[in-house]
């Protein structure tokens, strides 16, 4: 959902918290045998991984004697640079990066207009998002039996956006009073275990309602099951498809997500039958409140079910597809924006204080006061242009040949990508671009304003080709602007409320990639403490 998380495919983004599932990988005892295979296996399996369909330039290599071996595994861990090159190199014309499991084409922005428009069954990010994750032995294919989530987003969600966030602000004014530190004195907290936690409970009140939002297995599982999927979809990528149903078996991470899901479903069936007993009596009881009714997104999407969309297990599938979507980018985001508010402490007091005028206003942190928060929408902006979860977004895949205005050919089976970190570090876009600016967005918003173009093109939320972090076009995150409030109001309660500071000798965290992922460091702590008001 966001971006977060985020960088959406057809309203699911596919970045996801590879820090914790890097961990994960150590220690349920994957990483080691897995790279260990890879080394030895890559050099007889290369001729199985896909190859170019498109007639474009390659990037990356360092030489012609360089085996293409070394450059796939070089992308692992230096995709940024290898992109970034590309994009410098190859601005306006489709090029090549080489990832360990897949040949990706990088596609210009220019297409963007006559791509954007394309329906599903010929350009699909949806199906982007299962490959990626090896859909077939980690249960994410089950989003591809029907469109259900992205009805619950774009018609439930977005249409009620104003009664999720009330509902969001409740649950954070109990979790700031039961689970967030509340000493006046400086302590060392992990932040971004801390931001998981707080966006779990926001985004499982908003799909699972109350007190579901409190049950412990629930919180557990809505993050074992992020950390299980990554670990399973990164060491099935190291191979070929042709062995994946046998390393499958050998994967223990994989037996976790079976266990997550079926462990998802018994919670499921109680709320299915908690749902049923209020439809029973508001059938007794016609003036009972629709509201009394529909309590979260499940209701909703139980209500509304078409064919078999309401049966537990499906629901419990998409549910938790749901929240891997959201609760990590999200918390990844706020973290980011946390880290940077310490390394830049000057924005403390203006953003503190544009906050504490908007409150003065009526209804707390409510839509209208958020969207009024243009400072702290604009050092977001700016914390994830620097910090993105994914280098290479949105990601489609090519569903039926196209042929694009000027003849150039997308083959079926072709995966295409935009180069959106190396965009939002284009000089010419950014001027000064490796320089952190807050007010970068909102400066550009008032520039447009003096020359009469009142459309906020520049607003977080609006995708647009020089920001593609939620996606682009039909297929763009449809739970972008529930996120980028929800990071408001979460912001807002850490500004209010809390000082931050690196502990001693510490500075901003640098971050990790893992091919087109980027993380925090995930041992990455901040010093924090009651404001003494």
């Amino acid at each position: 959902m966001n971006g977060t998380s985020s960088t959406a495919v057809h309203g699911i983004p596919h970045q996801f918290n590879v820090s914790a599932a890097i961990s994960a990988l150590s220690s349920k005892g994957v990483l080691l045998p897995v790279a260990g295979a890879v080394f030895s296996l890559i050099f007889f399996l290369l001729p199985f991984i896909s190859s170019p369909k498109v007639d474009a330039p390659i990037v990356g290599y360092r030489s012609v004697f360089e085996l293409t071996l070394l450059l796939r595994l070089r992308f692992l861990f230096g995709a940024k640079d290898i992109i970034r090159n590309g994009y410098s190199k190859y601005k306006n014309v489709i090029f090549y990066v080489r990832r360990i499991d897949i040949d990706v084409a990088v596609v210009p922005t220019k297409y963007l207009d006559e791509l954007r428009l394309l329906p599903i069954s010929k350009l699909s990010s949806l199906h982007a998002l299962v490959a990626n994750l090896v859909g077939e032995y980690t249960y994410i294919s089950r989003i591809l039996e029907s469109n259900q989530h992205v009805r619950v987003l774009q018609t439930h969600l977005q249409g009620n956006l104003e009664k999720f966030l009330g509902w969001a602000e409740e649950e954070l004014n109990d979790i700031f009073e039961t689970t967030v530190p509340n000493s006046t004195e400086w302590q060392e907290v992990d932040i971004q275990d801390l931001q998981r936690t707080i966006v779990s409970r926001i985004m499982s009140r908003v799909f699972l309602g109350y007190p579901t939002c409190r049950n412990k297995e629930w919180l557990h599982l809505c993050l074992a099951f992020t950390v299980n999927v990554f670990a399973t979809s990164f060491a099935l990528r190291m191979f070929p498809p042709f062995l994946h149903s046998f390393i499958a078996r050998l994967l223990p991470s994989r037996y976790w997500i079976r266990r997550n899901l079926d462990k998802a479903e018994k919670l499921i069936v109680q709320l299915i039958d908690h749902h049923a007993e209020r439809a029973a009596q508001k059938a007794h009881d016609p003036g009972m409140h629709r509201e009394d009714e529909i309590a979260s997104l499940l209701d909703w999407m139980i209500e509304n079910a078409q064919g078999n969309e309401a049966e537990p297990q499906k629901l419990a599938a998409r549910q938790l597809i749901l929240t891997l979507a959201s609760v990590h980018t999200t918390s990844m985001a706020l973290a980011h924006a946390l880290f940077d508010l310490c390394a830049h402490p000057e924005y403390m007091v203006p953003l503190r204080e544009e906050l504490l005028d908007v409150l003065q206003q009526p209804g707390g942190l409510c839509k209208r006061n958020l969207e009024q928060l243009h400072k702290m929408e604009s050092f977001l902006a700016e914390s994830q242009r620097l910090n993105p979860p994914v280098l290479l977004t949105p990601q489609r895949q090519v569903m039926q040949q196209i042929c694009l205005s000027d003849g150039t050919i997308l083959p079926q089976g072709t995966r295409i990508a935009f180069a959106s970190a190396a965009i939002a570090m284009d000089p010419i876009i950014n001027p000064s671009p490796e320089q952190f600016d807050g007010y970068r967005s909102l400066h550009k918003h008032q520039h447009d304003l003096e020359h009469g173009i009142k459309v906020n093109k520049h607003a977080m939320a609006v995708p647009d080709k020089e920001r593609l972090v939620f996606g682009h076009g039909k297929q763009a995150c449809p739970g972008r602007f529930f996120a980028v409030n929800e990071m408001k109001m979460i912001l807002a309660r850490f500004l209010v409320g809390y000082e931050f500071k690196f502990p001693e000798g510490k500075e901003r965290p640098r971050n990790f990639f893992l091919e087109e992922y980027i993380v925090p460091d995930p041992r990455a702590k901040l010093m924090m403490r009651n404001r003494k008001m």
